[in-house]
């Protein structure tokens, strides 16, 4: 299926649906790497002279941190579906395809960002953004 290319309002009207999956999407990452870091600490701390631990626990963790991967996934199958690219996920940097002439860029927004407000060539990235219009 070919890419959606979006317009600047059409991307900004989007953001209804897509701003709240990335604000859940953020959130499910530092939930994530908190969630690693447990599983991590527990699976050292068993493996030397198992420090006590019930080996529950380290089966719990696991279990926090799939579930916390699965619901990252969901996430970013929600962006994708409505046609935008998620850049950076511990960012919330979100990417709209869009046309300029015959040229293929990118219409970029990152959250906290009140509209997509700005734009960058596919292969230049956030640090080539530049203001909107096209």
């Amino acid at each position: 299926m070919p890419p959606r290319y979006f317009t600047p309002e059409e991307a900004n009207e989007a953001l209804a649906a897509i701003r709240p999956l990335t604000v859940e999407l953020v959130r499910r990452r530092e939930s994530l790497a908190l969630a690693h870091a447990r599983r991590a600490t527990l699976a050292e701390q068993i493996g030397g002279n198992g420090g006590g631990i019930p080996p529950s626990e380290l089966g719990e963790a696991t279990e926090d941190l799939e579930r916390e991967a699965e619901a990252v996934a969901r996430c970013i199958h929600g962006i994708t579906e409505l046609g935008a690219q998620v850049k950076d996920p511990d960012e919330g940097l979100v990417d709209f395809p869009a046309r300029r002439g015959d040229e293929d860029v990118l219409l970029c927004w990152k959250l906290g960002e009140d509209d997509v407000a700005f734009w960058h060539g596919a292969e230049e990235g956030f640090a080539g953004r530049k203001p909107l219009p096209l």
